[in-house]
Protein backbone atom coordinates (compact mmCIF):
# COMPACT_ATOMS: atom_id res chain seq x y z
CA UNK A 1 0.00 0.00 0.00
CA UNK A 2 1.57 3.44 -1.19
CA UNK A 3 1.71 5.69 1.83
CA UNK A 4 -0.20 8.86 1.79
CA UNK A 5 -0.87 12.24 4.19
CA UNK A 6 -4.48 13.14 4.05
CA UNK A 7 -3.70 16.67 6.10
CA UNK A 8 -4.72 18.96 3.82
CA UNK A 9 -7.00 16.88 1.54
CA UNK A 10 -7.98 19.30 -1.59
CA UNK A 11 -10.94 18.55 -3.83
CA UNK A 12 -10.88 20.68 -7.24
CA UNK A 13 -13.74 22.40 -8.69
CA UNK A 14 -13.36 23.64 -12.05
CA UNK A 15 -16.52 25.15 -12.74
CA UNK A 16 -16.75 28.53 -14.48
CA UNK A 17 -12.97 28.29 -14.64
CA UNK A 18 -10.50 28.01 -18.04
CA UNK A 19 -8.43 25.50 -18.28
CA UNK A 20 -5.20 27.74 -17.86
CA UNK A 21 -6.18 29.32 -14.47
CA UNK A 22 -7.94 26.02 -13.07
CA UNK A 23 -4.35 24.59 -13.54
CA UNK A 24 -2.92 27.68 -12.34
CA UNK A 25 -5.07 27.14 -8.71
CA UNK A 26 -4.20 23.71 -9.00
CA UNK A 27 -0.18 24.28 -9.12
CA UNK A 28 -0.59 27.21 -6.22
CA UNK A 29 -2.72 25.08 -3.84
CA UNK A 30 -0.25 22.23 -4.38
CA UNK A 31 2.43 24.96 -3.62
CA UNK A 32 1.01 26.20 -0.24
CA UNK A 33 1.04 22.58 1.26
CA UNK A 34 -1.47 20.15 0.07
CA UNK A 35 -0.95 17.07 1.17
CA UNK A 36 -3.11 14.84 -1.16
CA UNK A 37 -5.35 16.07 -4.10
CA UNK A 38 -8.62 14.98 -5.51
CA UNK A 39 -9.74 15.51 -8.85
CA UNK A 40 -13.55 15.72 -9.26
CA UNK A 41 -15.54 16.71 -12.44
CA UNK A 42 -19.38 15.39 -12.88
CA UNK A 43 -20.56 17.12 -15.85
CA UNK A 44 -17.35 16.38 -18.28
CA UNK A 45 -17.28 13.71 -20.73
CA UNK A 46 -14.73 11.05 -20.79
CA UNK A 47 -12.33 12.22 -22.84
CA UNK A 48 -12.70 15.71 -21.20
CA UNK A 49 -12.46 14.06 -17.89
CA UNK A 50 -8.83 12.45 -19.12
CA UNK A 51 -7.51 15.08 -20.69
CA UNK A 52 -8.15 17.00 -17.40
CA UNK A 53 -6.76 14.24 -15.06
CA UNK A 54 -3.49 13.85 -17.14
CA UNK A 55 -2.83 17.69 -16.86
CA UNK A 56 -3.50 17.30 -13.54
CA UNK A 57 -1.35 14.33 -12.78
CA UNK A 58 1.76 16.07 -14.38
CA UNK A 59 1.44 19.00 -11.92
CA UNK A 60 1.06 16.92 -8.49
CA UNK A 61 3.92 14.33 -9.50
CA UNK A 62 6.27 16.82 -9.45
CA UNK A 63 4.70 17.93 -5.64
CA UNK A 64 5.17 14.12 -4.90
CA UNK A 65 1.18 14.44 -3.98
CA UNK A 66 -0.98 11.31 -4.42
CA UNK A 67 -3.69 12.39 -7.28
CA UNK A 68 -7.02 10.54 -6.49
CA UNK A 69 -9.94 10.41 -9.03
CA UNK A 70 -13.20 10.80 -8.05
CA UNK A 71 -15.86 7.89 -8.86
CA UNK A 72 -14.17 7.51 -12.14
CA UNK A 73 -12.25 4.26 -11.90
CA UNK A 74 -11.47 4.00 -15.32
CA UNK A 75 -10.08 7.40 -15.59
CA UNK A 76 -7.83 6.45 -12.69
CA UNK A 77 -6.37 3.33 -14.72
CA UNK A 78 -6.00 5.34 -17.86
CA UNK A 79 -3.87 8.09 -16.56
CA UNK A 80 -1.83 5.98 -13.69
CA UNK A 81 -3.53 8.44 -10.59
CA UNK A 82 -2.41 6.52 -7.63
CA UNK A 83 -5.94 6.67 -6.28
CA UNK A 84 -9.64 6.93 -6.86
CA UNK A 85 -12.43 8.20 -4.17
CA UNK A 86 -16.24 6.67 -3.99
CA UNK A 87 -19.19 7.67 -2.62
CA UNK A 88 -22.46 6.01 -1.52
CA UNK A 89 -23.93 6.02 -4.58
CA UNK A 90 -21.08 4.86 -6.27
CA UNK A 91 -18.82 1.48 -7.10
CA UNK A 92 -19.06 0.00 -4.18
CA UNK A 93 -15.20 -0.35 -2.68
CA UNK A 94 -14.87 -4.49 -2.45
CA UNK A 95 -15.69 -4.24 -6.21
CA UNK A 96 -13.34 -1.60 -7.01
CA UNK A 97 -10.62 -3.28 -5.16
CA UNK A 98 -11.18 -6.13 -6.98
CA UNK A 99 -10.63 -4.19 -10.11
CA UNK A 100 -7.65 -2.04 -9.00
CA UNK A 101 -5.64 -4.28 -6.89
CA UNK A 102 -3.72 -3.53 -3.83
CA UNK A 103 -1.72 -0.84 -4.82
CA UNK A 104 -3.78 2.11 -5.53
CA UNK A 105 -5.33 4.20 -2.95
CA UNK A 106 -9.45 3.78 -2.46
CA UNK A 107 -11.25 6.59 -0.26
CA UNK A 108 -15.28 6.20 0.54
CA UNK A 109 -17.64 8.81 1.62
CA UNK A 110 -19.59 7.97 5.12
CA UNK A 111 -21.60 9.59 6.78
CA UNK A 112 -22.51 6.54 9.82
CA UNK A 113 -20.33 4.42 12.06
CA UNK A 114 -22.40 1.80 10.47
CA UNK A 115 -21.64 3.01 6.80
CA UNK A 116 -17.71 3.70 7.81
CA UNK A 117 -17.44 0.04 9.18
CA UNK A 118 -18.58 -1.48 5.86
CA UNK A 119 -16.00 0.82 3.72
CA UNK A 120 -13.39 -0.28 5.96
CA UNK A 121 -14.04 -4.07 6.16
CA UNK A 122 -14.50 -4.14 1.37
CA UNK A 123 -11.11 -1.99 1.73
CA UNK A 124 -10.91 1.24 2.01
CA UNK A 125 -7.68 3.17 2.83
CA UNK A 126 -9.06 6.18 4.01
CA UNK A 127 -12.54 7.87 4.78
CA UNK A 128 -14.16 11.48 4.04
CA UNK A 129 -17.05 12.17 6.61
CA UNK A 130 -19.61 14.68 6.45
CA UNK A 131 -20.75 17.43 5.29
CA UNK A 132 -20.25 18.92 8.68
CA UNK A 133 -20.94 22.36 7.05
CA UNK A 134 -23.29 23.56 4.34
CA UNK A 135 -21.19 23.67 0.81
CA UNK A 136 -21.70 25.54 -2.30
CA UNK A 137 -20.34 22.31 -4.28
CA UNK A 138 -23.41 20.23 -4.04
CA UNK A 139 -26.94 21.41 -4.29
CA UNK A 140 -28.58 18.57 -1.81
CA UNK A 141 -26.24 18.11 1.50
CA UNK A 142 -26.81 15.77 4.46
CA UNK A 143 -24.70 17.01 7.53
CA UNK A 144 -23.07 14.94 9.67
CA UNK A 145 -22.78 15.64 13.28
CA UNK A 146 -19.39 16.65 14.91
CA UNK A 147 -20.34 14.11 17.32
CA UNK A 148 -21.13 11.41 14.63
CA UNK A 149 -17.49 12.38 13.06
CA UNK A 150 -15.80 11.68 16.49
CA UNK A 151 -17.55 8.19 16.77
CA UNK A 152 -16.34 7.20 13.50
CA UNK A 153 -12.74 8.44 14.21
CA UNK A 154 -12.95 6.06 17.41
CA UNK A 155 -14.54 3.08 15.24
CA UNK A 156 -11.84 3.15 12.66
CA UNK A 157 -7.84 2.39 12.40
CA UNK A 158 -7.93 3.87 9.38
CA UNK A 159 -7.52 7.85 8.36
CA UNK A 160 -10.77 10.17 8.55
CA UNK A 161 -10.95 13.19 7.12
CA UNK A 162 -14.18 16.10 7.83
CA UNK A 163 -15.52 17.44 4.65
CA UNK A 164 -18.22 19.89 4.20
CA UNK A 165 -18.13 23.80 3.95
CA UNK A 166 -14.62 24.34 6.12
CA UNK A 167 -12.60 27.02 5.98
CA UNK A 168 -10.02 28.73 8.40
CA UNK A 169 -12.76 30.35 10.35
CA UNK A 170 -14.83 27.19 11.24
CA UNK A 171 -12.11 24.05 11.22
CA UNK A 172 -12.36 25.01 15.60
CA UNK A 173 -15.60 22.58 15.60
CA UNK A 174 -13.15 19.75 14.59
CA UNK A 175 -11.08 19.70 17.96
CA UNK A 176 -10.97 16.23 19.70
CA UNK A 177 -12.26 14.27 17.01
CA UNK A 178 -9.49 12.84 16.20
CA UNK A 179 -9.05 13.17 12.67
CA UNK A 180 -6.48 12.43 10.66
CA UNK A 181 -7.35 15.94 8.53
CA UNK A 182 -8.90 17.83 6.71
CA UNK A 183 -11.00 18.65 3.15
CA UNK A 184 -11.61 21.58 1.56
CA UNK A 185 -13.02 22.92 -1.74
CA UNK A 186 -13.85 26.47 -2.09
CA UNK A 187 -11.60 27.50 0.88
CA UNK A 188 -8.86 27.23 -1.63
CA UNK A 189 -10.63 27.15 -5.80
CA UNK A 190 -12.48 30.27 -4.42
CA UNK A 191 -9.24 32.10 -2.93
CA UNK A 192 -7.66 35.06 -4.14
CA UNK A 193 -4.32 33.54 -3.09
CA UNK A 194 -4.35 29.80 -3.34
CA UNK A 195 -0.86 29.18 -1.97
CA UNK A 196 -1.43 31.43 1.49
CA UNK A 197 -4.96 29.72 1.67
CA UNK A 198 -3.40 26.43 1.61
CA UNK A 199 -0.59 26.87 3.61
CA UNK A 200 -2.90 28.51 6.46
CA UNK A 201 -5.36 25.49 6.22
CA UNK A 202 -2.41 22.94 6.77
CA UNK A 203 -1.38 24.86 10.12
CA UNK A 204 -4.76 24.58 11.03
CA UNK A 205 -5.39 20.99 10.33
CA UNK A 206 -2.08 19.59 11.71
CA UNK A 207 -3.04 21.69 15.11
CA UNK A 208 -6.65 19.58 15.06
CA UNK A 209 -4.73 16.57 14.52
CA UNK A 210 -2.80 16.73 17.81
CA UNK A 211 -5.79 18.15 19.33
CA UNK A 212 -6.96 14.62 20.66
Amino acid sequence: MKKFDTTLYFITDSTGLEENVFLYKVEQALSGGVTIIQLREKNKSTREYMHLAEKVHEISAKYGVPLIIDDRIDIAMAVNAEGVHLGQSDMPVNTARKIVGDSMIIGATTKTVEQALEAVKNGADYLGVGAIYPTTTKVKTVLTSVDTLKDICQAVSIPVNAIGGLNKDNCHVLENTGISGICVVSAIMKSSNPTKSASELKEISQRLKLSV
